[in-house]
């Protein structure tokens, strides 16, 4: 048996799940999603690039994702999502994923059958996704949505290789998960805090200490930014401008964490338990 090459083993994937029917693309500009609507574009499959919009998502990705999609001369349909109005997902216990997926995926669906299309949900879950902490891979199985990254058995690097490959802009992006990973689970979720959040953010990216993440602490925001950038973070005006910045957002203390950037950080409780 002949073992076909990333590119080729990807692109039969998705015309072998999709065949006739319409590729809805859940695309949020990370390199995963993009990966997955590039293989849709060169698989010749009739495809929708859709964008899910909410509290959660940061204006700066919004803008991000509509970029790298014009890069590839794919149009981005946005699908406002209503995760805000479950209270599971507000409650933001563990599984606060499957629900905003639930959502996301609720929405698309409805979206199918309001054009009277045959579609197929694609992700840009890969490989490397499946052995973490991830509740939104449940709820995709339960709707029948189809990953076709980990169907050719890509995992972070050969989807980052193949990125390079097809010289996408955003080969070497960091993850950006939501807005809401910054909540410590446990804590309730809300429009405000996200956009404390979120404006803490936006002085950092525009502060070049990207990437970043806020975690939301109450009256403290935890800044998490790779140990590289702290001499500039903590160098005047820069360490003045972020404390005025993070106060004007709504917090009152400004803390620097010493461990840089962690990914899934406010999940560690849950993980170690």
């Amino acid at each position: 048996m002949i073992d076909l090459n990333p590119e080729q083993r990807l692109l039969g994937v998705i015309r072998s799940a999709v065949g006739d029917r319409v590729a809805y693309v859940c695309y949020s500009g990370g390199v995963d999603s993009t990966v997955v609507l590039a293989g849709c574009i060169r698989a010749g499959v009739e495809t929708v690039a859709l964008l899910g919009v909410s509290d959660s998502l940061s204006a700066a990705e919004r803008e991000d994702a509509h970029r790298i999609a014009s890069e590839l001369g794919a149009r981005v349909e946005e699908v406002r999502t209503n995760e805000m109005e479950s209270d599971a997902y507000r409650e933001n216990g563990g599984d606060r994923c499957y629900h905003c997926k639930t959502a996301l995926y609720e929405t698309i669906q409805a979206l199918a059958v309001e054009r009277k299309s045959s579609g197929v949900i694609l992700v840009g879950t890969q490989l490397d996704d499946l052995g973490e902490h991830r509740p939104g891979l449940r709820a995709a199985a339960e709707r029948g949505v189809e990953a076709p990254l980990v169907a050719a058995r890509l995992d972070k690097a050969a989807v980052r290789a193949l990125a390079q490959r097809w010289g996408l802009s955003n080969s070497d992006k960091a993850a950006a998960p939501c807005l809401a990973s910054r909540v410590p689970v446990g804590t309730e979720v809300t429009p405000e805090r996200l956009a404390q959040i979120e404006a803490v953010e936006a002085f950092l990216r525009a502060r070049d200490l990207w990437p970043a993440r806020a975690r939301w602490h109450g009256p403290i925001v935890r800044v998490e930014i790779p140990p590289e950038l702290f001499g500039r973070a903590v160098e005047e005006p820069v360490r003045t401008e972020l404390h005025r910045a993070c106060r004007k957002a709504g917090f009152t203390f400004v803390a620097l964490d010493l461990a840089g950037l962690q990914s899934g950080s406010l999940s560690l409780p849950l993980l170690a338990s």
